[in-house]
């Protein structure tokens, strides 16, 4: 069984700063990567910003240059530091991770941490 499970979310004014964290934690053979994903009101779920072990990163063109993802590959931690945040990012957001377990890979996702920007 794996859990995960974000915080950080909030409310806060255009222009601002948000720093979202996430743990992994549970019986795991190997940890592949860790994700984020956000969905906004009245839409689909998107990816954020993803991370791979073998630190290769990857950003929806709408957060490049203002989010930035880290993994911490030890802790099964990874955070995601939001930066110039503007109304068009308010969303839930959703940690994964991509994980192997004894009953083979898969991606374990948390409950979701709300994250609203007003103008």
């Amino acid at each position: 069984q794996v859990q995960v499970v974000e915080s950080g979310g909030g409310l806060v004014q255009a222009g601002g700063s948000l720093r979202l964290s996430c743990k992994a934690s549970g019986t795991m053979f190997a940890l592949n990567g860790m994700m984020w994903y956000r969905q906004p009101p009245g839409k689909e779920r998107e990816l954020v910003a993803q991370e791979s072990t073998e630190g290769r990163t990857t950003y929806a063109d709408s957060v490049k240059g203002r989010f930035t993802i880290s993994l911490d590959n030890a802790e099964a931690t990874v955070s995601l530091e939001m930066k110039n945040l503007q109304p068009e990012d308010t969303a839930v957001y959703y940690c994964g991770a991509d994980v192997r377990t004894g009953w083979g890979r898969d991606d374990y996702w948390g409950e979701g941490t709300q994250v609203t920007v007003s103008s």
